[in-house]
């Protein structure tokens, strides 16, 4: 019961406050003009980061309500301190992202920022401390290479949500579809209070979709993307079993950043100037319709990561990532030989 109550709270916490935001967007001239990378049509509100935050962060309240009630089983001290650090984050995050939204700033304010949330990950104990890997099985790291791994981690995740944020639905629809299968990852582990809160994410996605699906009504701006993204960096690496999802699921995104370093490194010197040389914008300058690329992005990425889920071995896991990274390194390969 539970379960469905975290789910229609941040359904219906988003899907309420997403027309709030559009009309305060407007309001505080928060708004993406025609142009550029963007091919919409009339002034957008980039203001959707509010919606989003407002329906997981409220969810996530609840949750935390329902476990002093004793309506829901205790957290434990481990949990409690995990889960606060998702959500204290997720709040600095938000508000960075917003301050972004309203300035435009560059990127170095930016990365300190992604920096600043990952020191908060690392003082709640969410860390990447240990892995099992299909050759050398269980290991455990050293401090050394945890804290910097885990800080590549959540600024990489964070960057791979914001530059995926580029056509209608994309973001929020793949994060839908990671988030859900965290949820289902971690309950089939045994943590019923953790898989609340990527169910809850999922949720506030869904509720987020309908007024951001082609042609949206709403952008969700730096603050919703960056939330989205320290969401799933600091949910996947609650277990560490579901690092593996998180690669299978966002294996394509993360790719296409990591070429796109690369690439851009090469032809400008500098690897974060904005442009048109994503994935999905060089499908949609082939021809592809937004509806058709989006909807493939959330095949691909619901495939793979349910192959995560319905397959145990850990040899096969790593033969589904090579196969999925050839493949998509294929793709960029042949779009770059074409530009």
């Amino acid at each position: 019961m539970v379960y469905l109550l975290t789910f229609i709270m941040a359904f219906v916490l988003t899907w309420a406050t997403t027309p709030l935001s559009i009309a305060l967007g407007h309001r505080w001239y928060l708004t993406d003009q025609p142009g550029g990378r963007r091919k919409h049509h009339g002034e957008i509100s980039r203001l959707g980061g509010l919606a989003l935050f407002s329906g997981f962060m409220g969810t996530g309240l609840l949750i935390f309500l329902l476990t002093r009630w004793g309506i829901w089983p205790s957290l434990g001290a481990e949990d409690h301190k995990l889960l606060s650090g998702v959500l204290v984050g997720s709040g600095v995050i938000f508000l960075f992202g917003i301050w972004d939204d309203w300035h435009e700033l560059p990127a170095w304010p930016q990365f300190v920022a992604q920096f600043g949330v990952a020191l908060i990950a690392i003082s709640s104990d969410i860390i990447f401390q240990r892995a099992t890997f299909p050759l050398l099985g269980y290991q455990e790291f050293p401090d050394w290479i945890t804290y910097p791994l885990t800080i590549f981690w959540v600024m990489g995740m964070i960057n791979t949500v914001n530059w995926l944020d580029g056509l209608d639905g994309l973001a929020a629809g793949v994060t839908a579809i990671a988030s859900l299968l965290f949820a289902m990852h971690a309950y089939s582990l045994g943590q019923y209070s953790v898989a609340l809160f990527p169910l809850a994410l999922a949720a506030a996605c869904l509720g987020f979709l309908p007024y951001n699906f082609q042609p949206a009504r709403i952008f969700m701006g730096s603050s919703g993307s960056m939330v989205l993204g320290y969401g799933l960096a600091s949910l996947s690496i609650l277990a560490p079993a579901k690092v593996a999802t998180a690669l299978l699921v966002l294996g394509i995104p993360i790719l296409d950043v990591a070429w796109l370093i690369v690439h851009r490194w090469q032809k400008r010197g500098n690897p974060m100037t904005a442009g048109r040389d994503h994935l999905h914008y060089r499908l949609l300058d082939m021809g592809f319709s937004q509806q058709q690329i989006v909807c493939g992005y959330y095949i691909f990425c619901a495939a793979f990561g349910l192959l995560a889920l319905l397959i145990a071995d850990r040899f096969f896991k790593l033969i589904a990532l090579m196969v999925m990274g050839g493949l998509t390194l294929v793709l960029l390969w042949k779009l770059r030989l074409k530009s």
